[in-house]
């Protein structure tokens, strides 16, 4: 919720004009909800999608507890007044990588009631699933009410 805000705040006080912000995070059950607001940078300020995945999956080697979820803040500043959306999508890390689309940890992310990782999954079907397509949805219904 810190970043989605700390953003928004940013460009809200920069130009005084209504906007939104959104930050999103993997949050593993077995290591108490790393790699969660460092997601990106979860090997190094590098910012390296593969080498997050590795660091990943050897914390969780001798895990049996494989949890996770991923989670999405929209914020919204609308006529000063401060609004946020969460998007979760709940799943559990895979033992290694498997697909070839998406980024992120997309290859070692399977949802509930899936047997495919994030990334073996159809983007029609992925974007359906998505943590950041709920928090959207959210969003959009909250606008839609104004």
């Amino acid at each position: 919720e810190g970043n989605s805000l700390q953003k928004a705040e940013a460009i809200y006080q920069l130009y005084g004009i209504d906007c939104f912000s959104d930050d999103t995070g993997l949050e593993v059950e077995a290591l108490k909800g790393e790699p969660g607001v460092r997601s990106a940078r979860y090997a190094g300020e590098t910012k390296n999608d593969s080498a997050n995945r590795q660091l990943l999956l050897q914390n969780l080697s001798m895990a049996n507890n494989r949890q996770a979820r991923f989670r999405t803040i929209i914020t919204l500043i609308w006529k000063g007044n401060v609004f946020q959306f969460e998007g979760v999508l709940n799943g559990m890390i895979s033992k290694e990588e498997r697909g070839q689309n998406g980024f992120g940890y997309d290859s070692i992310f399977i949802p509930d009631g899936q047997q495919l990782t994030l990334a073996e999954i159809n983007l029609d079907i992925k974007n359906g699933l998505s943590h950041r397509s709920i928090a959207i949805k959210k969003l959009a219904e909250f606008l839609n009410k104004l």
